[in-house]
């Protein structure tokens, strides 16, 4: 009885970032401070009124990572804290609420769990990701579902660094050079 006990427990404990059950989430307010360097985003596009299409196009783009900026700052305030399952909080995170977290502050909201998150944006190579973009991974050994999430942090060359909340060290910086993050990689996304 107690092996069946334990081998349930460390299903539930593989198994967890891929978890699409609802928890209902207090609203507690925070406050978030965001480093001087990372520039003012427009509220709205329409907030940027430029005239030439191309001057607009870059000036999204440059909203769209200065606002990756302020997602990743989220994020990386939340660096060291442990995994916990459905946890979105400093108390205790899984992958999806770390994304749920960051991005919610920002008044961007995704869905909770890492394979409905993976269906929204738009897909993107591996060779185009940026940071801010939303990377998936499948980490079960039998069901092959979506059931990991990160945000890339940074690419320097072929190097993506992505930070998550692994169920063994928490939230963490890690790279998607490591053999483990690379064999169970599936697809990046874009959602900014």
């Amino acid at each position: 009885m107690i092996r069946k006990v334990a081998y349930i427990a460390l299903l539930f404990l593989i198994a967890s970032c891929g978890s699409s059950k609802s928890t209902t989430v207090a609203h507690v307010e925070r406050r978030v401070t965001v480093p001087r360097n990372v520039a003012e985003v427009p509220n709205s596009k329409e907030d940027i009124s430029i005239s030439n299409s191309t001057e607009m196009a870059d000036a999204r783009s440059e909203a769209s990572f200065n606002f990756a900026d302020r997602i990743i700052n989220t994020a990386m305030e939340y660096s060291g804290v442990r995994y916990k399952y459905g946890g979105t909080s400093k108390e205790g995170l899984d992958c999806s609420g770390l994304m749920l977290i960051s991005f919610g502050e920002h008044n961007y909201n995704l869905p909770r769990s890492s394979s409905l998150m993976a269906e929204e944006g738009k897909k993107v190579r591996l060779n185009d990701v940026a940071k801010g973009d939303l990377l998936f991974f499948c980490t079960g050994r039998r069901n092959r579902k979506i059931n990991h999430v990160g945000l890339v942090v940074t690419k320097e060359g072929d190097e993506i660094k992505f930070i998550h909340s692994s169920t063994s060290r928490g939230v963490i910086v890690s790279s998607l050079r490591e053999g483990y993050w690379n064999s169970a990689f599936v697809k990046a996304t874009r959602v900014l």
